[in-house]
């Protein structure tokens, strides 16, 4: 937990994410405890559920902190757009890419691809603390819009080897459930927040909000949307103008208790995110990273990543390429996906080891195109003003 800080510290002055120096520190450590024979336990099956409650933590965190308004409908279509677009044609590119190195079928190169297509919010948000107010609330917005769209698509293709007409009527039917099923979440849990009079009760909320989310995990549901809806909602309660709503759900104190919730949800991510990175560092086969195809396929997964965001940017978007274009970390939900995946379905040579080199790649790239971002920006100041 020190070093994590510390790393938090150096991040904020370095532009070097925090969560890259965990994996480094796990690496390091598992060396050590190699070099003096030391036993190892398996950590490996406390990864899932730690990434879990990090990805819901930070989520909700990052969920409580968005204060929507009518202005900002244009940004959050903008960057729900540019999440699903951008999500679909990269696992396309990336499957096709796995099929022709692999020989493997075409659907299990392709939800073999869906972890490495995914932005990380965990390491996306606190990267754009530095930048604008309107470019942040964007990759604050595309890169939940993402975490959340890829979860909704990989239990897609988990559940549909054979896809048909069926299959989108199910998944219809999914999300109509879960979203009858997250405003009823909403209101219960707001109304409970303002009935509590324990003097601990934002860990029970806390709580609820887990088990909420396994609930709906038990029926394959995407239950991300409730994390992100709760969130949603907490923070902009205020803005609903119903009389009914306003007179049982609404209290005096709860601009307080939502500034407690979000320092605790805050910590208590800061704590999942520490843990799972460093043991996730601990338990990678680093030895991987010396074979030439992992190399290879990393490389080409990277170059993949970077051009269809360059061309969506410059065609689509038609905005400037800085620093959006450096900002897709893979991290956190890309580790859970590749954990979540059966044994049967998975590629090999399709390891830990390419997993880490993309999470690697991807976070030295967006801390040197931030560094050079924020160069740039620095020295238009300096020359404005004079």
């Amino acid at each position: 937990m020190i070093f994590s800080y510390l790393f938090d510290l150096i991040a904020g002055k370095t532009k070097i994410p925090s969560v890259l120096l965990l994996l480094c520190l796990g690496v390091v450590v598992r060396q050590m405890v190699d070099y003096f024979g030391s036993k190892v336990f398996n950590f490996s099956p406390l990864l899932p559920t730690l990434g879990t409650l990090g990805l819901i933590l930070i989520v909700f965190e990052g969920a409580l902190e968005l204060k929507y308004s009518p202005a900002k409908n244009a940004v959050i279509r903008k960057s729900f757009f540019s999440a699903f677009f951008i999500l679909l044609c990269t696992t396309l590119s990336i499957s096709w890419l796995l099929y022709e190195l692999s020989g493997s079928s075409y659907y299990q190169c392709f939800i073999n691809a869906i972890p490495f297509c995914v932005v990380s919010s965990a390491i996306a948000i606190p990267s754009a603390a530095s930048i604008n107010r309107e470019k942040r609330e964007f990759i604050i917005y595309e890169s939940s819009f993402s975490d959340i769209l890829t979860v909704i698509l990989f239990n897609f293709i988990l559940s549909n080897p054979h896809i048909n007409v069926g299959s989108f009527a199910k998944l219809g039917a999914e999300l109509g459930v879960i979203l009858t099923f997250a405003i009823g979440a909403c209101l219960f849990l707001l109304y409970l927040i303002g009935r509590i009079t324990h003097h601990v009760k934002f860990f029970l909320i806390i709580a609820l909000l887990v088990f909420v989310y396994a609930v709906g995990q038990l029926y394959h549901l995407s239950a991300l949307i409730i994390v992100l809806s709760l969130g949603l909602f907490f923070n902009n309660a205020d803005q609903i103008r119903l009389p009914w709503f306003r007179k049982y759900f609404l209290y005096p104190k709860l601009a307080v208790d939502l500034k407690q919730l979000l320092q605790l949800s805050a910590e208590s991510a800061f704590l999942m995110r520490t843990f799972f990175f460093a043991i996730f560092g601990f338990t990678m086969a680093i030895e991987q990273l010396e074979k030439w195809s992992v190399l290879i396929i990393g490389g080409l997964i990277l170059l993949v990543i970077y051009l269809i965001r360059f061309l969506y940017i410059k065609l689509v978007s038609k905005t400037d390429l800085m620093p959006e274009l450096v900002i897709v970390p893979r991290g956190l939900i890309s580790v859970l996906l590749y954990y979540n995946l059966p044994q049967n379905l998975r590629i090999p040579g399709v390891e830990t080891g390419l997993l880490f080199l993309v999470i690697l790649g991807t976070s030295i790239i967006m801390s040197l195109g931030l560094f050079v971002s924020n160069r740039r920006v620095t020295t238009s100041q300096e020359f404005g003003d004079l």
